[in-house]
């Protein structure tokens, strides 16, 4: 087995239980590190990348983008990255450096060569990954590898929308899904200083989800509870991939206000244009975050001392992890350990 070989879990064809797969990846290219993987995060997308319900799927597909490890190997043109360092690679593995996004800081709205990092892309469910340079993140030396991983999607996620819409500790902002991201929503939230209402459909989570933060909690499915909200929030943020009374949650928006997607609703929003334009209210929505906004976020975490809830696999039972995931009773992130 050569330098350039990688093991791996792979699903072979949509939806197909994962298996041990190998690889010759090649050699590195110059703009590219490799990674030693340590932890790897298990995210809803992955589900959807490994059963192809967005279309974009190549098989075999190695799934994983929220990884955590060390640099094994580095290109000749990586820049101020050593071997041995711990970083963290999320949901983008590749963008062209050229474009004007990339040239203007948001190299996550690549127009050019953008690669996911598990889509037609090998991630990492696998001992090792490469990606190029500018996403491999250093990670502070505070914050726990163990845990970290899932702030590299499912935390920037959450974590962009504040850094794009100006959110103060002063602004009461709500969060309709606590999952995954919507449990990290809160933390950072939280830590941000802001008043903070968790949307769920499961109010046996009430006092897990003041413990880390909310101030309010409301049943997302009971529509007076929604009527009670109105003209409150300066930002909501959707974590669910279901449809919703869209309209109810629009009329909750104070003057200003903005509902940001981050879940992938695949139905069309039924959005009134008479809301929008009489409280100035706008529906907006983003991917993860540029490299810059990653490490804002990973310092602000060490900071904070903000880590996700996880539940710990062995990468070896890494199908027994993904049947945690669909049963729904995940709290709140499942995290793989590599155990090649």
């Amino acid at each position: 087995m050569s330098d350039n070989t990688i093991r791996a879990y792979a699903a072979m064809q949509a939806g197909e239980t994962l298996q041990p797969y190998q690889f010759d990846a090649g050699e590195l290219q110059p703009h590219q590190i490799e990674v030693k993987v340590e932890f790897c995060g298990l995210c809803h997308s992955d589900i959807s990348v490994i059963q192809n319900d967005w279309k974009s799927s190549v098989y075999p597909v190695v799934a994983g983008h929220e990884i955590i490890g060390t640099i094994s190997q580095l290109g000749s043109e990586a820049k101020g990255l050593k071997l041995g360092q711990r970083v963290g690679i999320g949901w983008t593995a590749e963008s062209c450096q050229h474009c004007d996004p990339c040239i203007s800081g948001q190299q996550v709205q690549c127009t050019g060569e953008k690669k996911a990092t598990i889509v037609n892309h090998a991630g990492g469910f696998a001992d090792k990954v490469r990606a190029g340079w500018q996403w491999a993140i250093p990670l502070p030396e505070n914050l726990d590898p163990e845990s970290a991983g899932p702030l590299l999607c499912g935390g920037i996620t959450v974590f962009d929308p504040i850094l794009k819409h100006q959110i103060q500790a002063t602004h009461h902002v709500g969060v309709i899904g606590i999952g995954g991201l919507g449990h990290m929503a809160i933390k950072l939230l939280k830590a941000w200083g802001c008043e903070i209402t968790a949307f769920t459909s499961n109010l046996n989570k009430a006092d897990e989800l003041k413990a880390m933060g909310a101030d309010h909690v409301v049943n997302s499915r009971d529509t007076d509870a929604l009527k009670a909200q109105r003209g409150k929030f300066d930002l909501i943020l959707s974590t669910v991939n279901v449809t919703l009374n869209w309209q109810a949650y629009l009329a909750a928006l104070a003057p200003n206000g903005t509902i940001h997607m981050l879940g992938m609703a695949l139905e069309p929003m039924q959005i009134p244009a008479g809301m929008l334009i009489s409280g100035a209210k706008s529906v907006t929505g983003s991917p993860t975050g540029s490299p810059a906004a990653l490490r804002q976020l990973l310092k602000f975490a060490a900071r904070k001392n903000i880590a996700p809830q996880i539940e710990l696999y062995p990468m070896s039972k890494i199908n027994d992890a993904i049947e945690r995931l669909h049963s729904g009773d995940v709290r709140y992130r499942v995290v793989l350990k590599a155990d090649f």
